[in-house]
């Protein structure tokens, strides 16, 4: 198994089919914690079904909701940034994660992260620091 970062392939053709709406008071963007054991990346189609969620004290499956969410542009680079999510009292391990789309029925892929390894958190939080908005940002379109 393996998670590899990547934009998802069906998140591209969602934009195209105006599926997707990434801007704070459109839909809620979610994202779930994953162990090693998972297998995900740019084939990943949706949340639903994915095997090697995290468990552990201070998570709940299906992750959190991304908060302050931005769609804009930075040059040539249309981008879509968020507040940086965290997980607080917890206890856990994980290797990356999966961006998803909560209120669509099919709970569909944004884009896969890997955090290169296994990180530990015990009885602390657990935060994953987004890029700076712009064109470095989490999820982008070059």
């Amino acid at each position: 198994m393996a998670i590899t970062q990547a934009m998802c392939t069906s998140f591209k053709e969602d934009l195209l089919q105006k599926e997707q709406d990434l801007e704070t008071g459109g839909d809620t963007i979610k994202i779930a914690l994953f162990t090693s054991s998972a297998s995900l990346d740019s084939t990943t189609t949706t949340y639903t079904g994915q095997t090697g969620e995290v468990s552990g004290s201070g998570y709940t499956s299906g992750g959190v909701a991304l908060t302050n969410q931005v769609v804009a542009t930075s040059g040539t680079t249309a981008y879509f940034d968020a507040d940086d999510p965290e997980w607080t009292s917890a206890s856990f391990t994980t290797a990356g994660a999966l961006i998803y789309n909560d209120t669509l029925a099919g709970k569909n892929a944004i884009a896969v992260l890997s955090f290169g390894g296994d990180f530990t958190v015990t009885s602390g939080t657990f935060r994953i620091v987004f890029p700076a908005p712009g064109a470095a940002a989490i999820v982008r379109i070059d």
